[in-house]
């Protein structure tokens, strides 16, 4: 039985969220375009093998931080002045906030985790 948790996330300005390294940081034009990278970034070891080789000693990081998991799913929406993020997955959080920051930095809040 896995533990999948629904994470309940927002973001004021979707416009000016960027992480501070561009060559990892999310680029996108919208809300979809946000949830297809968060996926992307969720599902794939991609993100984290780039993010790896920019590290002093690649070899010395914890490959746990490479975890993914192939049925992450995210969504995102403008709603009033903001985009609110759902990611369903069974990664914890500091997993996806180590995701998010590299994606759009800290622009982000997590407003509530719930059972999937």
């Amino acid at each position: 039985m896995t533990n999948r948790s629904h994470y309940y996330l927002q973001i004021n300005d979707l416009a000016h969220a960027r992480g501070t390294d561009s060559s990892l940081s999310y680029s996108g034009a919208g809300p979809n375009d946000l949830a297809a990278a968060l996926q992307e970034a969720l599902r794939s070891p991609l993100l984290f093998q780039r993010w790896r080789v920019m590290q002093p000693d690649p070899d010395s990081v914890d490959e746990r931080l490479g975890i993914t998991d192939q049925l992450a799913t995210v969504t995102a929406k403008v709603a009033d002045l903001h985009t609110e993020v759902s990611v369903i997955s069974d990664l914890p959080m500091s997993i996806l906030r180590q995701r998010l920051n590299w994606l759009i930095g800290a622009s982000w809040q997590l407003h509530d985790v719930r059972p999937a």
